[in-house]
């Protein structure tokens, strides 16, 4: 048993330890920091194509973490704010933002219970946050009222539990011949393992099953991209060819969600 399980930790507390413990390492990843312009460049397009039709500019980035996409959004012109449990990840966004001289709001908070008050936004996005949800009904419930009228949620994320054939000998592969990150290491994997065998898509979170508790939160309008090629290429120049092909064969995708007028 992991010294994880041992814990008198709730699960909560245990994901933002968990997430905490990366905090350190988090940039340092292909997927998670941008490492090129190019990168950056389908990333705003990613965001711009789907926050088009915005009644304003005041978006929320939802378990930020050290503030990747809160910056992308800033780019955009966006008023960004971004929220994450986690003070370790919350004082890399906030030295990232000073070092590049952007005026970010960073606050400490749940995503799944912000505390922020009703119809205060104008748009949400959150990136690999949904599949670690404890209890989803509840979080999108709740980001339906933080959205006024109009409003615009954008959600990316994937099924990174559900391994097809090929993804399964790639990973294989990549464990020979690569070396593991301290992020992947055997205490870090256990703990990760022991988190997700407890939220509620430990099956893994599919895209059809995302979009029908989003619709029952209220939500209409709902899209779903499944195309993420032209992000994909762009990190495969960072993550080397196994992991790339690796990446290529889960199920990611982006859906857009609106709360109607």
């Amino acid at each position: 048993m992991s010294d994880a399980a041992n814990t008198n930790l709730t699960l909560r507390d245990e994901i933002c330890e968990y997430w905490s413990m990366r905090a350190e390492t988090f940039d340092l990843q292909p997927g998670h920091e941008i490492f090129s312009n190019s990168e950056r460049g389908v990333w705003h397009e990613l965001i711009a194509r789907h926050f088009q039709k915005t009644k304003g500019n005041n978006v929320l980035d939802l378990a930020c973490g050290t503030g990747v996409i809160t910056h992308l959004l800033d780019d955009l012109g966006f008023e960004a704010t971004g929220i994450d449990w986690s003070e370790a990840m919350l004082a890399k966004a906030r030295e990232k933002a000073k070092i590049r001289k952007r005026s970010i709001t960073f606050l400490q908070g749940d995503a799944e219970e912000t505390r922020e008050p009703d119809e205060t936004y104008d748009g949400l996005i959150t990136r690999h946050l949904v599949w670690t949800l404890v209890d989803p009904q509840k979080a999108f419930q709740h980001w339906f009222k933080l959205l006024k009228p109009g409003g615009i949620l954008l959600i990316i994320d994937g099924d990174f539990v559900t391994k097809n054939i090929l993804e399964k000998a790639l990973n294989f592969a990549i464990r020979k011949f690569t070396t593991a990150s301290p992020a992947h290491s055997d205490v870090m994997r256990d703990r990760h393992q022991h988190i997700l065998s407890q939220v509620y898509f430990s099956h893994g979170a599919k895209a059809d099953e995302v979009k029908q508790l989003l619709t029952a939160a209220g939500f209409s309008d709902i899209e779903v991209q499944s195309d993420m090629s032209a992000i994909h290429r762009e990190q495969a120049k960072a993550v080397g060819f196994l992991k790339s092909l690796s990446r290529r064969s889960q199920h990611r995708y982006a859906i857009r969600a609106t709360k109607a007028e």
